[in-house]
């Protein structure tokens, strides 16, 4: 067994936590807010009707996005209540519970590898830190040869940017280019958010 994610931590502690996630994002979607940068640039990325895997999907706000602009999407999330709210509000997309320290499509019957990762709304800080490393080179496995990952989370949540990118590098990845936010800014040494789009070493 793997380390229980700091995500599942803060439901045991607070058994309404995952509620009161999804309740947020309802109610910034019905305040007309704009939930779907992330999706955007992943779309932007992508050939048309890719294959893409959202890795930590919660409740399926960016592959609900890429499964209308026409893509075949997997959306693996480690909550099963997020995940039943990605099927309630997204219908489309594949939608399972896993851990992704633990991501073994193919056992599952998804054989074919993915174009696009997609792993945003800071999944990264959420693992346990014994399974980051893990977690990413199980991404790795389900990339095509010349797919690519796209990483993005805040700064101050216990995972420095450097150590991410070493951990990248140890799962086989290289980094392509490193912004600062979903709309395309650079990524600077004073940045406090980090996209990190890598490929296969």
């Amino acid at each position: 067994m793997v380390e229980q994610s700091i995500w599942m931590q803060k439901v045991a502690a607070d058994p309404g936590h995952s509620h009161w996630y999804i309740e947020r994002f309802r109610s910034l979607a019905r305040a007309g807010e704009d939930l779907a940068g992330e999706a955007r640039l992943i779309d932007a990325m992508a050939p048309r009707g890719a294959r893409i895997l959202d890795a930590g999907c919660g409740s399926g706000r960016l592959g609900g996005y890429l499964a209308a602009a026409g893509h075949h999407v997997v959306g693996v999330d480690v909550d099963p209540v997020l995940i039943e709210a990605a099927e309630h509000d997204h219908p489309g997309p594949r939608w399972l519970v896993g851990d992704l320290a633990e991501l073994d499509l193919p056992a599952r019957g998804i054989t074919e590898p993915f174009d696009l990762v997609v792993s945003a709304g800071n999944v990264m800080t959420f693992l346990a830190p014994s399974t980051r490393v893990r977690v990413l080179t199980r991404l790795r496995a389900h990339l095509t040869g010349d797919g690519r990952a796209v990483i993005g989370f805040g700064a101050g949540r216990d995972y420095e940017f450097d150590q991410f990118l070493d951990d990248a590098a140890e799962a086989g990845f290289t980094a392509d280019l490193l912004l600062s936010t979903w709309d395309l800014r650079p990524f600077t040494d004073d940045s406090d958010f980090l996209v990190a789009i890598l490929r296969p070493a």
